[in-house]
Formats: structure tokens, C-alpha cells, sequence
């Protein structure tokens, strides 16, 4: 069955498994919401924070270099490598691969690939409860030292409108629900990573939520937490990301790359640029979309196998 189940994903089409990853990131987020009690109603909700701008509103934040500066998965890796949980041979590939982005501009299928293999084996087996616990000890203070402060005022100004703000990210669900909940949002779409029994199986649902699979995802929630995606708002720093912004009838360009500035220039949308002095660092970004958010997932299987031991 397991080895059907495997077949049958590696079967679908790109747009399937966009389409996938997009449902399982929207599952994931409304789950989590269910965990997490009732909402307020909405009468409290406009006396605290002044009336709804529109009831089926709400806001769509990338993370990486939009809301935090530089990639997540960085930020987890650096974590993992503090508390010694693997060496410098273990990340010694990706440090390469993410290089090669670096000096060519351009990501490589292979490396790609490679990434998601080794990271998807590494994870396998692995008990989601304990990733969850390292995230949670590594992202304590991240948040705090490493988001635009621009930004967070954007959030909170959707907040006190009485709207659901939510992160949509490349990065595993886990470290995307600890950001988002750090910072008051709704909650978090990202990489759902597949899982039995509370283990991970070492495959992906359907992709990594990268790209396309955002605007998947986005539209996938809107449809069933009945949102007006002409209402709606969406903040990104990277080309990657015009599927999603082209989603919403309010879309923000934070932090530009080149490319998403030409595009903003063409279409009319607004620019708001947080960095200062110089271009502010971006740590692989967005190499970290494609590689870096597998190898996040990668360095946390390590960690894991060594704390075990």
C-alpha cells in the first residue's frame, strides 16, 4: 500500500501536486485554527479593534525577507548548529548548493532534487512532536531580533482592522506556525510535510509550498474560510511570489527583488522598502525557497537522530 501510495504520487502532474500542497497547507492552517479554540465573535472583535474594513477581508504575508530579514530555515539551521546537534561536514552540501545560486543566479534542478531527497530521508521516522519542540526552543527570540520592524507595524495594522492575517511560507508548517503565532497572526500556511501516527514518512504533500503552490494554497483557504479575494491583501518581496499577489485586489511589494520591482512598476503596485543604507542580506534568498527550506527540514532530521542518541 505504501509503495501504491508512493507510485500514485509520483504520477501526478506539476499542477496536481501544486494543487496538492496548496489543500494541505489550507487543511493544516484550519486544523490548527480548531486546535486553538473559537475566534472571537465579530461584534468583540470591532469593539476592541474598530470596524471591519470588509468582513470577508484579510492579509497574506510572505515570511522570508518580507516579514523577517533573511530565510527562516537559515535562522533554524544556525539554531541546530549552536546546540551542536550536527557538524560542519553535515551542512557542508548545502552550503554549496546554495552558493551556486549565489554566484549563478539561477537554481539547479539537481541540487534541488538533492536537497529534498536527502532532507525527505532524514525526517523519515521521525516524530513530528519533536520537531515541533526544536522549533519552538530555536524561534524563542528570532522573531523578535530579526523581523522588519515595517512589517510588523503592516500586520498589526490589519489587526486592528479587525482582520485574519495570515503567513504563507516556503518553510516546514511547523517553524511558520511559531512566527505567525509570535507575532499575533491567524495563523500559518507552509510546507506540509506527509505524516502517519505522528511520524514523518519522509515525503512531501504534494510540494514544497513555493511559488504557485502559494497562490494555491491562498485561494484554497479563502474558499473555505469564505474570503473575498478582491478584499483581500498580500505582502512579498520576491518574483516567486507574483502568483500570489496577482490573487488579491491589494497587492504590496515589500523589500523588493529586481524583477518583482519591474513587475510592481508595470502593474501599479505599491512598492514600501524597509532596508536601509544597502541592499539588507538575504541569506539565500530566495535560494532558501527551493533548497534552503529542505535543508531546514534536513538539519532538523540530524538533530533529532543525534538527540536521540
Amino acid at each position: 500500500m505504501a509503495a501504491l501510495r508512493r507510485l500514485t504520487q509520483a504520477r501526478r502532474s506539476p499542477s496536481e501536486r501544486t494543487a496538492l500542497a496548496g489543500e494541505a497547507a489550507a487543511d493544516a492552517a484550519e486544523q490548527a485554527l480548531r486546535a486553538a479554540g473559537p475566534l472571537k465573535p465579530a461584534a468583540e472583535e470591532e469593539a476592541a479593534a474598530g470596524p471591519v474594513d470588509h468582513p470577508q477581508a484579510a492579509a497574506f504575508f510572505d515570511c522570508d525577507n518580507t516579514i523577517l530579514q533573511g530565510a527562516a530555515v537559515f535562522y533554524l539551521g544556525v539554531g541546530l548548529y549552536r546546540r551542536k546537534f550536527f557538524n560542519r561536514r553535515d551542512v557542508a552540501r548545502f552550503a554549496w548548493q546554495q552558493a551556486w545560486f549565489r554566484l549563478a543566479g539561477a537554481e539547479d534542478p539537481a541540487h534541488i532534487a538533492d536537497a529534498q531527497n536527502t532532507a525527505l530521508s532524514l525526517v523519515a521516522g521521525k516524530r513530528t512532536a519533536d520537531l515541533a519542540a526544536i522549533c519552538e526552543e530555536i524561534f524563542e527570540d528570532i522573531v523578535a531580533a530579526k523581523v522588519w520592524p515595517g512589517t510588523r507595524a503592516l500586520v498589526q495594522m490589519h489587526l486592528d482592522a479587525g482582520q485574519r492575517v495570515w503567513l504563507v511560507t516556503a518553510a516546514p508548517v511547523e517553524v511558520a506556525r511559531i512566527i505567525a503565532r509570535q507575532l499575533g497572526m491567524t495563523g500559518a500556511l507552509g510546507t506540509v510535510a506527509e505524516e502517519v501516527d505522528g511520524a514523518y514518512t519522509g515525503r512531501l504533500v504534494g510540494q514544497m509550498l513555493h511559488g504557485p503552490a502559494k497562490a494555491a494554497a491562498v485561494r484554497a483557504l479563502a474558499r473555505r474560510e469564505q474570503l473575498d479575494l478582491d478584499h483581500c491583501a498580500a505582502y512579498s518581496d520576491s518574483a516567486n511570489d507574483i502568483p500570489m499577489l496577482s490573487l488579491v485586489g491589494h497587492p504590496f511589494v515589500v523589500n523588493p527583488d529586481g524583477r518583482l520591482r519591474r513587475h510592481a512598476r508595470a502593474h501599479g503596485w505599491r512598492v514600501q522598502d524597509f532596508r536601509t543604507g544597502r541592499k539588507a542580506a538575504r541569506i539565500g534568498v530566495p535560494a532558501a525557497v527551493a533548497v534552503g527550506a529542505l535543508a531546514g527540514a534536513a538539519l532538523a532530521g540530524m538533530a533529532l537522530r543525534r538527540r536521540r542518541r
